[in-house]
């Protein structure tokens, strides 16, 4: 993901296409989005987190919004750059369409690169907006937490083209769900601190993108601004734009060969 790609407008098209087809089913699709991990929070966060004493000052359901904010934004990014994007390249061949037309690929990979952030924005701000609601944010700085959100939809986004562009079928999508996205949500901070990991575990646990983002939005989320914040934004930019790269390379090899 180079400045100079994204400084142009090849990719607005493919992200308007997307957009438009996704509005004729938005309402369905954002409380979809809501309800697995506004179950999940409620659940653990009301019956488990009764069991628990405060984390950092505040109650465990607290901390574990925070950390559903982050995963149901890599969760919403990590699927349309699969699943959705896969069925766009390979089985309904829009982006053959696409490509007979002046623009090329890097347009539109860039395009559902930015889509697929987009639609974690969506997701993670509802989420952000019904925990706000509920009483479990402070102060305006929560407002910072939507930048962080489509930061870390881009890190995930292009991670996920990564795969989509290896894959040969849906069902090998699920390899990077039981290998990298899940083991990845249970040691980033999402449920509980990394600091009651093993040293070891918890290093490579901080070290992955969901860390980052969770390093971002739960402070704000609790009305403080983040430590070492340029660190975790920088990380997330370098991991889109590596990961964004090497995406289109192998995208390109797929297609073009």
């Amino acid at each position: 993901m180079s400045v100079s790609l994204l400084a142009t407008a090849g990719w607005f098209p493919v992200w308007q296409r997307n957009f438009l087809v996704w509005r004729k089913l938005a309402l369905p699709s954002i409380l979809g989005n809501l309800a697995d991990p506004m179950i999940y929070m409620l659940g653990l966060g009301y019956g488990l987190g009764a069991m628990l004493p405060s984390i950092d000052g505040q109650p465990y359901i607290a901390f574990l919004a925070a950390g559903t904010v982050c995963a149901s934004t890599m969760n919403a990014a990590t699927f349309e750059a699969l699943y959705s994007s896969f069925s766009r390249m390979h089985v309904q061949k829009t982006w053959d369409a696409i490509l007979n037309t002046p623009l090329g690929l890097a347009d539109v990979v860039a395009g559902e690169l930015v889509w697929a952030a987009t639609k974690s924005l969506f997701s993670g701000a509802a989420i952000l907006l019904v925990i706000t609601v509920m009483g479990l944010t402070s102060g305006p700085l929560a407002l910072w937490a939507l930048p962080a959100i489509v930061l870390t939809g881009l890190a995930f986004a292009a991670l996920g083209l990564i795969w989509n562009a290896l894959a040969p079928s849906y069902d090998f999508f699920m390899y990077y769900f039981t290998l990298f996205i899940t083991p990845m949500t249970l040691i980033s901070g999402v449920f509980f601190p990394t600091d009651q990991l093993p040293g070891w575990l918890a290093f490579v646990g901080q070290c992955l993108p969901l860390a980052q983002g969770v390093a971002l939005i739960r402070p704000l989320l609790a009305g403080q601004v983040p430590a070492d914040a340029l660190l975790h934004v920088g990380v997330l930019l370098a991991t889109a734009a590596v990961a964004f790269a090497i995406a289109l390379r192998l995208t390109r090899r797929r297609l073009l060969k």
